[in-house]
């Protein structure tokens, strides 16, 4: 049962009292907007209308076409707007019953329909599934909300990003929510090096030991995903992020509907899955808002092993127009996750036991017998030779509260701006059982104790941004701020001997010992200006730079090595330029160059701080920030049925940082952070949808990156690790997708596959894993003629249709030199074939 805080349970009440003000609070005259789009392509103009009201609009650039949109000088509501550039156009605009609108062939819009987006009935098929980022300066591509929703509910947006070229993702589970072993590989970058965001507030660098946010599964129910998208090496300058070194992925959240709604869903599926979902939309109020509340409920077994993952989550989303310049969006987010963990696994592990070998949480006395042997150094149960072959259970539980009130405004007719207000607070520990620490006897006298590392966060921070648009330029200019209190805690509870725990996943309390404590605090400043300049129709040229300081700092509440110490990583120029010239309505090239910066961790667990205070005095003036530098030369076509992109890359990656063992009279024997060299990825990435006959489509991406290190790494010894020329870890250097969809707007379904080749865990490259291949498949049956069955689609998933077993993510508890015997424990095995049925409805 989800246990709400005072402060979560005063701010859901807060914002439904805010819901349900009377007529008199706000204004009844819908918002007006202040536009200048001039005479141009449809499809450019409806991006300026899409950016300018936040509106999401959904179109395909073969849909358009070479249409051309009128110029809209003066106020006008967004329908008014929308309206006005369509007109004539022969397309058919609608919203569905989620609020999502679509510009798609197939009729004409009446030439004075007043609100041409309002019709609940027509059935919506959205043209493109991937929009391969025409228009933009840069490697860009967005998965359409439809396409999100095609996967099993439930399903992680990073699962379904994984299609776009150049991405790899990995999860153990399934849906590829359990967030131990959740991975994307982007160009080589791992996933603490890029940078995340949902509407635009900052979600850290989405390790699991998250110290700066939380994965977008706590922030945002996967029903309410919108649009989501990718830049594979260049992110926007005004990404809210200190990790994006190799791209940033934008997460958005659908809007409330106009119209009063009710959708429900249920999603029954492989190992006692099931999840149920309902949402309530409030159409507009009197004084001229609107608002959806939402919740879900989810649980399934461990596809292998015993144990659960569980969570519940709230969403809840209100807009309110005040008067017609200002526009007020408020979000809340709560979430409970309680998950058992699968067992890391050696190649060793694999041979001996297969991919199926798991933890023991069905058998505590067992775990006990193998903890006591090995204590008493004594041979263990067989076939067990060490305690770390299995062991009883572990996991994780997470409590997260996450909101923000954004305020778009119209200060002039040229003058745009908006602000958000942030926060989010986090609490939760990891659990293990532990064979190494047994639990005293005067407090239970188990050979075991639960060995947890604890986490509390409490984030603040506000972005605002100005863009003033006039003649052929548009000039941005934005300011980010955050404060965040970290701590981080490593204690031991006790456990009764021959007692199974009936609650593994909880939050602990008295412990019997405290192992360290420590509490962080960072700041971040970031200061970003650019200019957009149309030079010609066919040219613009997109310049700028941003200003990054964070600055952290650490104090010891209990620790055998205590440290209290500060560092700051700063850079105030990092530039970023791009060039797109459009040859014709089919053809455009573009190229940019960016330079960013990775601010450090602030944690135990990695980063500068996780250390002594003579090792972190030893390293302090000798670290520098990584930092990288990314060329990207690409080229883009679309017509009528075509949509392609070839995209080369070449990128820098400078001053790397590792944690290595320094031998010296004044550290000790400690692990410390040290910068040692760079890397290189270089690379090509191609990507095409092609609708080759009415409702079918194809669609296929490749990718090749070369990422290798550039330094061998030399250690305390004197010895040298010649990793020079070595792949990087955990990078493929092939992957290729490819899906067949058909979509009539009545039935769908999808049969896609996925290539990657192989992957190393070792920096010398000796132990490989081999590629494989992936085939999954989607279908579902939209119901639309009157009656009860109305507003109902069946959906169903299956997941790894052919039932392969392989290796998924890789480098759960990190990487190693070298691994000759295959003995280290930081492989997961990927789920067998699972399939999922959904049931979802919509009401009124």
């Amino acid at each position: 049962m989800l246990r709400l805080r005072p402060s979560f349970r005063q701010a859901m009440l807060a914002a439904t009292i805010f819901a349900s003000l009377p007529d008199s609070a706000f204004s009844a005259t819908p918002p007006s907007l202040e536009l200048h789009i001039g005479s141009q392509s449809l499809s450019s103009a409806l991006a300026e209308l899409s950016r300018i009201s936040h509106q999401d609009i959904l179109f395909s650039e073969a849909a358009l076409g070479s249409r051309t949109a009128p110029a809209l000088n003066g106020k006008y509501t967004f329908d008014e707007a929308l309206q006005r550039l369509t007109q004539n156009s022969g397309l058919l605009v609608s919203r569905d019953v989620s609020g999502a609108i679509t510009v798609k062939t197939g009729g004409a819009l009446p030439k004075k329909t007043p609100r041409p987006v309002a019709e609940k009935s027509a059935p919506v098929r959205e043209e493109a599934m991937v929009v391969l980022g025409t228009g933009q300066s840069r490697q860009v591509q967005t998965l359409s909300r439809s396409e999100l929703h095609k996967a099993a509910p439930g399903t992680s947006p990073l699962a379904v990003l994984s299609e776009l070229p150049g991405v790899n993702f990995q999860s153990s589970d399934p849906l590829g929510a359990y967030e131990w072993a959740q991975q994307i590989t982007v160009r080589g970058f791992f996933t603490d090096q890029l940078g995340y965001t949902l509407d635009g507030i900052p979600l850290g660098n989405m390790q699991y030991r998250n110290n700066n946010g939380l994965a977008i599964g706590r922030a945002l129910e996967t029903e309410n995903n919108g649009p989501v998208t990718l830049a594979q090496g260049t992110g926007g300058l005004g990404t809210a992020s200190t990790s994006n070194l190799g791209g940033t992925i934008q997460f958005s959240s659908i809007d409330p509907t106009d119209h009063y709604g009710l959708d429900v869903s249920g999603t029954v599926g492989s190992s006692n899955t099931w999840r149920g979902f309902v949402r309530l939309n409030s159409g507009i109020l009197p004084g001229g808002g609107k608002f959806y509340a939402s919740y879900d409920y989810q649980y399934a077994d461990k596809w292998k092993g015993w144990g659960q993952q569980k969570q519940q989550q709230l969403n809840f989303k209100y807009i309110q127009p005040l008067g017609d310049a200002v526009k007020a969006t408020t979000y809340l987010d709560f979430d409970d996750r309680r998950e058992d963990d699968y067992l890391d696994l050696s190649t060793s592990l694999i041979k001996r036991f297969g991919y199926n070998h798991d933890d023991i949480s069905n058998n505590y006395k067992l775990a006990e017998q193998i903890a006591r042997a090995y204590q008493a150094g004594q041979t263990l149960p067989s076939p067990y030779t060490s305690p770390d072959d299995t062991y009883y259970r572990g996991g994780g539980v997470r409590q997260d509260m996450v909101g923000y009130e954004k305020f778009d405004y119209h200060l002039l007719p040229h003058l745009t701006g908006s602000t958000t207000v942030y926060g989010h607070y986090d609490r939760g520990p990891g659990t293990w059982s532990d064979p190494y620490d047994p639990t005293p006897a005067n407090l239970g006298g188990s050979p075991l104790s639960v060995s947890t590392t604890e986490y509390r966060m409490q984030r603040e921070g506000v972005l605002t941004s100005l863009a003033y648009q006039r003649w052929n330029h548009k000039i941005e200019a934005g300011f980010w701020f955050e404060n965040n209190l970290f701590s981080q805690a490593a204690k031991l509870y006790p456990l009764q001997e021959g007692v199974t725990p009936s609650n593994f996943q909880r939050f602990y309390e008295n412990p019997f010992a405290v192992q360290w404590q420590y509490t962080f605090r960072t700041h971040v400043y970031q200061f970003h200006l650019e200019d957009s300049w149309s030079i010609t129709p066919k040219l613009r040229v997109n310049a700028g730079f941003k200003s990054l300081v964070s600055s952290s700092s650490v104090t010891t509440a209990q620790s055998a090595n205590p440290i209290n110490a500060s560092i700051s990583a700063s850079n105030g120029f990092l530039p970023q330029v791009g060039v797109l010239y459009r040859f014709n309505r089919h053809h455009e090239i573009f190229a940019d160059f960016a330079r960013n910066m990775s601010a450090y961790t602030a944690s135990a667990s990695t980063g500068p701080f996780s250390t002594t205070q003579a090792g972190f005095s030893y390293i302090h003036n000798k670290l520098k920030p990584e930092t990288t530098n990314t060329e990207e030369l690409g080229y883009r076509f679309h017509n009528d049925s075509v949509q392609a992109s070839l995209t080369g890359y070449y990128v820098d990656f400078e001053n790397r940082l590792l944690a290595s063992s320094m031998s010296s009279v004044i550290v000790g024997n400690q692990n410390v952070l040290e910068n040692v060299g760079s890397v290189t990825s270089r690379g090509v990435e191609a990507a095409a949808t092609w609708r080759f006959f009415r409702n079918w489509s194809l669609y296929g991406a490749w990718s090749y990156n070369d990422a290798h290190y550039n330094d061998n790494i030399k250690s305390s010894d004197g010895s040298i690790l010649r990793i020079s020329g070595k792949q990087v870890v955990a990078a493929p250097r092939n992957i290729g997708n490819f899906k067949l969809a058909y979509d009539d707007g009545t039935i769908w379904g999808q049969f896609g596959g996925q290539y990657m080749s192989r992957r190393f865990y070792t920096f010398l490259n000796d132990s490989p894993l081999p590629g494989r291949v992936l085939f999954n498949l989607s279908a579902g049956y939209r119901f639309h003629r009157p009656g009860i069955l109305k507003g109902l689609e069946a959906q169903v998933n299956v997941v790894n249709l052919f039932d392969k077993g392989y290796i998924s993510s890789i480098g759960t508890t990190g990487f190693k030199n070298s691994d000759p015997t295959g003995a280290y424990q930081t492989l997961q095995a990927g789920a067998p074939r699972q399939v999922f049925f959904t049931l979802s409805k919509h009401f009124f």
